[in-house]
């Protein structure tokens, strides 16, 4: 008898026929695979294997079988070897095996478990135990298949909810953050070039000893959310002072840091609002309110020194000052990389955090890539220009 005689596709079957389950019977006796085909085929498409290598291939074909029925005692290999091969086998690993055999210990029983089996027929077969341990078998298939689909579609609901979640958070952080930035001489590139330096810095210090730990993936990817509202806390301060082109006397100067205090506490009662605490904006506290520390303890608002500045507004602060440095503003022009990058290097361990520095100093180049992909345009600039003019009363 030869392996596979009746095709599950054959186009001149009927949609009904071609639909039903496929079961593979593996047996060495003719006898057996002639009483499995009578037995099966009125209500299953049949397809058989007269050794354990060619069940295998069967198996494993473009078109695998809905369940096997496998005899344990093959010339070739046994039918453990076969069941075991079956379950090792990420395309075949989920085929329901039932046994068949002739042996009745509960030993073998178990042998047979322990390989994988779903359940097993004693032989002499009997044709009404064959079907119903068929059909149960099928339906538990079935159930787990759909119990996978609807886990597959309830993570895929989950993971898209997510992403529109973030979406959303993405899209009010720079909203909330643009606001600030439209009242001082930043433009929006600002937001953007700022938040992709402090998220390269955390890449090329994740392998640092001292920083390790705190930027695993998670956090870097939050760095990046946060890093937009750094400066939030603008929005409190008077135009009078935000916008003065000249120098701020120290009075002004005291009303100007307290930009610092005001982020934090506006990004806080959000929070409260929320009723819980949220990874994203506890880091964005953290930027807000210190990243006009300096490593020395000469900053505020707290004047903290060294490792008692948080981490995230380390990297803000090398961030900030580097952008600030190379962008042109009302009041000033642009700064050459290369000057900015000096200037940098030589308040290392006094305004900035020396590791920090040293990580900058190698990515150097990457900075300059980011400030060349989000150059302000003339036209930003003219915005600002006018804004600022309207803003101080002295517009034409």
């Amino acid at each position: 008898m030869t392996d596979t005689p009746i095709p599950d596709q054959d186009p001149l079957l009927p949609t009904t026929v071609r639909q039903r389950p496929t079961i593979l019977v593996i047996d060495d006796s003719p006898d057996v695979l002639a009483l499995m085909q009578t037995v099966l085929k009125d209500q299953y498409i049949v397809k058989v294997a007269s050794s354990g290598a060619s069940g295998l291939r069967i198996a494993s074909s473009d078109s695998p079988p809905d369940l096997i029925l496998l005899d344990v005692m093959l010339q070739d290999m046994d039918g453990y070897t076969v069941c075991r091969t079956l379950k090792a086998a990420l395309e075949t690993r989920d085929i329901p095996v039932i046994f068949l055999t002739a042996k009745s210990d509960e030993v073998d029983e178990t042998a047979g478990f322990d390989v994988g089996a779903a359940d097993y027929i004693t032989k002499p077969v009997s044709a009404p135990v064959v079907l119903a341990r068929v059909r149960t078998q099928l339906m538990l298939k079935a159930s787990a298949g759909f119990l996978h689909d609807q886990s597959a579609f309830l993570e895929a609901e989950v993971a898209n909810r997510t992403r529109e979640l973030t979406a959303i958070q993405n899209v009010t952080i720079l909203a909330m953050a643009s606001l600030a930035e439209t009242r001082d001489a930043d433009t929006g590139n600002h937001l953007r070039r700022t938040q992709r330096y402090v998220r390269a810095l955390a890449w090329k210090l994740s392998s640092h000893p001292k920083f390790s730990t705190f930027l695993t993936p998670t956090v870097v990817a939050l760095l990046f959310r946060s890093a937009p509202l750094h400066d939030i806390g603008k929005v409190g301060i008077p135009d009078r002072i935000l916008l003065k082109p000249g120098k701020l006397t120290p009075e002004e100067f005291e009303i100007m840091k307290t930009h610092t205090t005001l982020g934090r506490d506006a990004i806080a009662h959000a929070e409260e609002e929320l009723g819980e605490d949220v990874a994203f904006l506890t880091l964005a506290k953290e930027i807000a309110y210190s990243h006009q520390e300096k490593w020395d303890g000469s900053g505020y608002p707290q004047g903290l020194k060294g490792e008692q500045i948080p981490a995230s507004a380390r990297l803000m602060a090398v961030a900030d000052v580097y952008d600030a440095l190379i962008s042109r503003r009302v009041y000033k022009e642009p700064m050459p990389h290369a000057q900015a990058v000096h200037v940098i290097e030589q308040v290392s361990g006094r305004h900035f955090d020396p590791d920090v520095v040293q990580a900058f100093l190698a990515i150097q180049d990457t900075f300059k890539a980011i400030a060349l992909a989000f150059v302000d345009s003339d036209a930003d600039l003219k915005v600002k220009v006018n804004y600022l003019k309207i803003a101080r009363g002295d517009a034409a």
